[in-house]
């Protein structure tokens, strides 16, 4: 059996709604983003961020690729 981390699972996904600060322009977000930049007026607007495995795991970083490591590590 491959283990793989549920957190690359994209059938796992979720959308919700963001307002931004700036504008008050509803967008989409999925789980797996932390900020996104407004479609109306291009503020970057963010979600609060909860922990994640990224923030103890020894390994993230070559488990979810530099990249993406990278964006969430500016995220905070």
């Amino acid at each position: 059996m491959i283990y793989k981390c549920p957190g690359q699972d994209t059938r796992k996904k979720s959308a919700e709604n963001i307002i931004c600060a700036t504008c008050g322009y509803t967008a989409e977000i999925f789980s797996d983003e932390i900020k996104i930049k407004c479609p109306e007026c291009g503020n970057l607007s963010r979600r609060e961020r909860l922990p994640s495995c990224v923030d103890y795991c020894k390994a993230a970083r070559e488990c979810i690729g530099e990249e993406r490591w990278k964006k969430i590590k500016e995220g905070e």
